[in-house]
């Protein structure tokens, strides 16, 4: 099993061996290059094992408080020691000190007991198998595809969701034996018994923070800013951050620049072949107002073929996200100079900053001040739109706005992102509909909150799912692959916990939003940085299926292709790949959806070659 993560650690690997227990890991050396802090590791007594993935990033800071080191020396130093010496001290209420991204298995030898643990956001992800009597573990599922013996049918239901949401909801995967453990939980572990309990730790709240003056906001989360990015900086291997030209990315460069470190620090943007999709402008202004060591890496249709099936192998469960394949390509890029990546990642949801956080505002004005048969005919005059293939057209933010605010806000939301409704999985799908529906699962989850405002349910309806289930996949699979480890300063719980504390008010202002983090980085960025609208990394797919992508599309929507997955109907898939190819739908979105689902599906179960695709792993030079 740890053979098959040799891409995520390829510095070195080690096993420890006990009558109930095996630990295992690979390790990316960040934080302490020495040998001494390799993994897994035992405490002094060697009553305590621990094999960990990630990095607590105020290990430093807790030492210190604590005194770890006062009676007995650390030996290393790294933050796997520290967690050790944590649990020694406090036991398993020592989780709610930590800040950072990490995943670990934490085995108490004396009172055989073992702990299974993800990060407070899911920064870091955790599968684990139950086979035979015994419980498997690992950060990623190709490794659990190294177990002999289990079930490897598929989960209908996940799959389902999937060709709604572009990707796999909560703790399903491709596969029905495997689950992933949730943000914020743990799994406790008893060997004597073989008792597994799952439990939360750790919830997120939107709550606001009604007494917080708009300067104290803004005051107080550029404090926290600079803090987190000087911490997750903090390493012993080479660092670099991704820059979109954003307002996240850039804000994260921004506070580098003011601390005094981006003349050291390497980045890298895609620049993305397509006018309507590229960022390149803002990218270089950014890297030119920093002074750092920048990198552009050119995406167009024929990078994105020729690393899509490695790609696909390391995502190992199907994704329509469009930004996964540019990404991977970024990060092997920036493998060459770098160990450690920061990412802008959690930036939107902890400022309500999406496209689709605005359109919840703007429903409840609409439906308010709009009556209702003037609502229809506007709905009417947008439908009949002619079809733009740019990035946030017109006639699709028309047509999507028009239609799904005639939704509930939770339904509505689903409806602004989906790629296709219940009706049309049915058309498209050969098995019954699981008995909850993407939508449902969506309200369920959305009424199930305490909040009063509907902005702070989506949020956090964003945070559980689109975030981890998504967005974190791409970023922790696409950059692994290569051996990089990404970082969020965003998400460090100081920054995380205080931001969404903010009021919306003070967030969204009418429909511009971001206003309280423009106002807390005002005089770190140009003012051209601070005027930009969001836009998010995306692959312009459905034109680039009219070109590049013709070939490859034509061989996996072929009858032979989609019919020997037994999940899809032929009919179905070749009826939207003519509607695409005449210009009257843009089906692009689906469409990649489609083949990504038909790769990922002769890769991992007909086929079953993915490893011929894998990445060996390497570190770049010091």
């Amino acid at each position: 099993m740890t053979g098959a993560l040799r891409h995520r650690g390829p510095d070195s690997r080690g096993e420890l061996f006990s009558g109930r227990a095996a630990l295992g890991s690979a390790r990316l050396r960040v934080t302490d290059l020495s040998a001494a802090a390799d993994l897994p590791m035992a405490s002094d007594s060697g009553n305590l094992w621990l094999t960990y993935n990630g990095a607590v990033t105020n290990f430093s800071a807790l030492s210190r408080e604590l005194a770890l080191g006062q009676d007995r020396p650390l030996r290393t130093r790294s933050d796997a020691e520290v967690v050790l010496r944590l649990y020694e001290k406090l036991g398993p209420g020592f989780l709610s000190a930590l800040s950072g991204q990490f995943a670990f298995c934490l085995y108490d030898r004396a009172r055989e007991k073992a702990l299974l643990v993800r990060d407070f956001y899911g920064l870091r992800p955790v599968f684990y198998l139950r086979h035979a009597g015994r419980l498997y573990f690992a950060s990623e599922i190709k490794a659990l595809l190294e177990v002999s013996g289990w079930d490897r049918r598929l989960d209908r239901a996940a799959l389902w969701h999937f060709f709604s949401l572009a990707y796999l909801p909560g703790s399903s995967t491709p596969f029905a034996e495997i689950k992933e453990l949730p943000a914020g939980r743990l799994l406790e572990i008893d060997l004597r018994s073989g008792a597994v309990e799952e439990k939360t730790y750790f919830s997120a709240s939107y709550e606001p923070d009604k007494g917080l003056s708009e300067a104290a906001a803004a005051a107080g989360l550029r404090r926290r800013l600079f803090g987190a990015v000087e911490r997750s900086l903090a390493t012993d291997a080479p660092c670099g951050l991704t820059l979109s030209g954003g307002m996240d990315t850039s804000s994260l460069l921004g506070v580098a620049k003011e601390l005094g470190l981006s003349r050291k620090l390497h980045t890298f943007s895609i620049a993305m072949r397509e006018p309507s999709f590229d960022e390149t402008p803002y990218q270089r202004l950014m890297a030119e107002f920093s002074g750092s060591i920048h990198h552009e890496i050119p995406v167009g249709p024929r990078d994105v073929l020729e690393c899509l099936h490695s790609a696909t192998a390391h995502l190992d469960e199907p994704s329509g996200d469009g930004a996964a394949a540019p990404f991977f390509l970024l990060a092997r890029e920036a493998r060459k100079h770098v160990s450690v990546l920061l990412s802008g990642e959690g930036g939107d949801e902890i400022f309500n900053a999406y496209e689709t956080h605005r359109a919840c505002r703007a429903r409840q004005f609409y439906r308010r001040a709009v009556p209702g048969p003037v609502r229809g005919a506007l709905r009417a005059l947008a439908a009949g739109l002619p079809v733009s293939r740019k990035k946030l057209s017109f006639d699709f933010l028309a047509k999507r706005f028009t239609t799904g605010a005639e939704l509930g806000a939770a339904e509505a939301h689903l409806y602004w992102r989906h790629v296709l409704g219940e009706e049309e999985k049915r058309g498209l799908m050969t098995f019954a509909p699981p008995e909850k529906g993407t939508g449902a699962l969506f309200r369920e989850f959305f009424d199930a909150l305490p909040y009063a405002d509907e902005l702070d349910r989506v949020s956090h309806l964003d945070l559980w799912y689109y975030f981890v289930d998504d967005l974190m996949v791409k970023n922790d699979r696409c950059a692994m692959a290569h051996s990089v480890e990404t970082r969020f300063p965003y998400m460090e719980r100081d920054v995380a916990g205080f931001a969404s504390a903010i009021p919306n008010k003070f967030k969204i202002k009418g429909l511009k939003g971001r206003c309280v983090q423009k106002l807390a980085m005002r005089g770190l960025l140009p003012p051209a940085i601070l005027r930009r609208s969001n836009m998010g990394l995306e692959m312009p797919h459905s034109l680039w299926f009219f070109g590049d992508f013709r070939g490859l599309a034509e061989k996996y929507f072929s009858r032979e292709r989609v019919e020997r997955s037994g999940l899809l109907r032929y009919e179905a898939v070749d009826a939207l790949w003519r509607e695409h190819l005449s210009g009257r739908r843009d089906n692009g979105r689906t469409l990649w959806c489609v083949l990504s689902f038909l790769l990922w599906f002769d890769m991992f179960v007909y086929e079953g070659n993915y490893k011929q695709f894998l990445q060996g792993g390497a570190r770049p030079p010091a």
